[in-house]
Parts: structure tokens; C-alpha cells; sequence
């Protein structure tokens, strides 16, 4: 598959990704009972994974890799502060002002992340 297809294929997921988890983080501020279904459960750990999958495809077809390429390596950093956050705001926050806090603080990071991958600089939105 050519470099533009897969690019358009993670910027894909990576928006269902997020849209997915606003959607959870509203359900969560409202309690509704929509996060306990079970495709509720699964179908973003399938989004994640292509998400993942593009992504190191991604890397292999430009030779850009973590620890090599400082932006590449602020990605996966910032990717592993949101995944903690999400999990933070979605199950194990201990009272509701925690999760919606980890909620709101994960949509950030993930812009951040965004704005890195356009930017191809580490600091993205943040380098001013």
C-alpha cells in the first residue's frame, strides 16, 4: 500500500480514536449505563490497534523510529501519558472530579500528539 493510503488510514483511526473517547468521556460525566456494553468495551482496543499498526507501518516506510527520531520518540511518550490518562478518566479515577480531570487533561495530550506528527518537532504546539 502506498506511503498516502496508510497515512490517510492513521489519521483515520487516530480521529475515531478520539471521537470514541469523548463520546466515553461524556458518558462518563452523565454515568450512563452505554459504557458497560460490551462493543462499548472492545470496538476502541480494535481502533487502538490499527491505529498502532499504521503507525509502525508508518515509521518502517519513512525510517522513523523512537529513539532515533526525536519527534517520533515525543509520539510514543505522549501516547503513553494519554493511554494512562484514559485510563485514569474512564476506570480507575477514584472520584468523578479525578476521571473528568484525566479526561480533559488526555484531550490535550492527544493534541499535543497531533500537533507533533504535523509539526515534526518533539515540542509541537508547545514549541510556541
Amino acid at each position: 500500500m502506498p506511503y498516502e493510503a496508510i497515512k490517510h488510514l492513521h489519521m483515520t483511526f487516530a480521529g475515531l480514536s478520539i471521537i470514541g473517547f469523548v463520546v466515553r468521556g461524556v458518558w462518563m460525566m452523565v454515568e450512563s449505563p452505554m459504557l458497560g456494553r460490551r462493543l462499548v468495551r472492545v470496538l476502541p482496543h480494535v481502533i487502538d490497534t490499527l491505529l498502532l499498526v499504521t503507525a509502525i507501518a508508518l515509521a518502517v516506510m519513512i525510517a522513523q523510529y523512537p529513539f532515533f527520531a526525536a519527534w517520533i520518540t515525543a509520539k510514543v511518550a505522549g501516547l503513553v501519558v494519554y493511554i494512562v490518562l484514559g485510563m485514569v478518566a474512564l476506570r480507575y479515577g477514584r472520584t468523578k472530579g479525578v476521571r473528568i480531570a484525566a479526561f480533559f487533561a488526555a484531550i490535550v495530550v492527544f493534541a499535543w500528539i497531533v500537533s507533533v506528527a504535523m509539526m515534526k518537532t518533539p515540542a509541537g504546539f508547545l514549541a510556541g
